[in-house]
């Protein structure tokens, strides 16, 4: 014997169920799409039955009036000249001095030209002359040479002397002669080692020549 048949009904699967709703949702969808294509279509096909064509009346033209012609510009009034000065008669006086005899001015000489005038010169400092003489220098005598003493050699020497401006002998050089080599040598070693007092050009110690006598005499 064969089983017996179940004929209670099986429930859908989701697949099925969403097939079934696409195909539903898709035919709605075809049938809206013909729907409105059919009805652009019959719009765009249907024509007027009939176009009326009214035809406006043609408005007469206006006559134009001739243009009146314009009336002339009145003349302007004419400009008033200023009254011209009449000239006023000069009167001649008839003058009753002796008229006065022409003279030519003679030519001037012509001014000597101005000299410049040269500023006076500065005043020259007075220069005060070196000294040998004086008691603080303790300057010694020439000694007296032996040799001369004996022969009885007497004499005065000048020696002229360039002092600097420290006070010492640059230089010492015969001027006159007593007439020995001796006296004239011993007088020029003496000198050579004297202290001076410099000359003097106002405040400033400056170099300067002095001439030192030496007289060589026998008591």
């Amino acid at each position: 014997m064969l089983p017996p048949l179940d004929c209670s009904e099986v429930p859908p699967s989701t697949f099925e169920r969403l097939a079934h709703l696409s195909l539903v949702v898709g035919l709605h969808l075809l049938l809206g799409y013909a729907a409105l294509y059919l009805s652009v279509k019959n719009e765009l096909i249907q024509l007027p039955s009939s176009i009326s064509v009214r035809l406006l009346p043609m408005i007469e033209e206006k006559k134009l009036e001739p243009a009146k012609p314009l009336p002339p510009p009145k003349p302007l009034p004419p400009a008033r000249r200023p009254p011209v000065a009449q000239p006023q008669p000069v009167l001649a006086v008839a003058s009753t001095a002796p008229a006065s005899s022409s003279f030519a001015v003679p030519p001037q000489p012509p001014a000597p030209p101005v000299q410049p005038i040269a500023a006076a010169p500065a005043p020259v400092a007075t220069l005060v002359a070196a000294r040998f003489d004086a008691d603080y220098l303790h300057n010694p005598k020439p000694v007296y040479p032996a040799m001369s003493r004996r022969n009885g050699e007497e004499g005065k020497v000048l020696l002229k002397v360039r002092v600097s401006a420290q006070g010492t002998a640059l230089d010492v050089a015969l001027a006159k002669s007593s007439g020995f080599a001796r006296l004239d040598g011993a007088a020029a070693e003496a000198v050579t080692r004297w202290r001076f007092v410099p000359a003097r050009r106002g405040e400033e110690a400056v170099e300067s020549s002095v001439v030192v006598p030496i007289t060589f005499a026998l008591d």
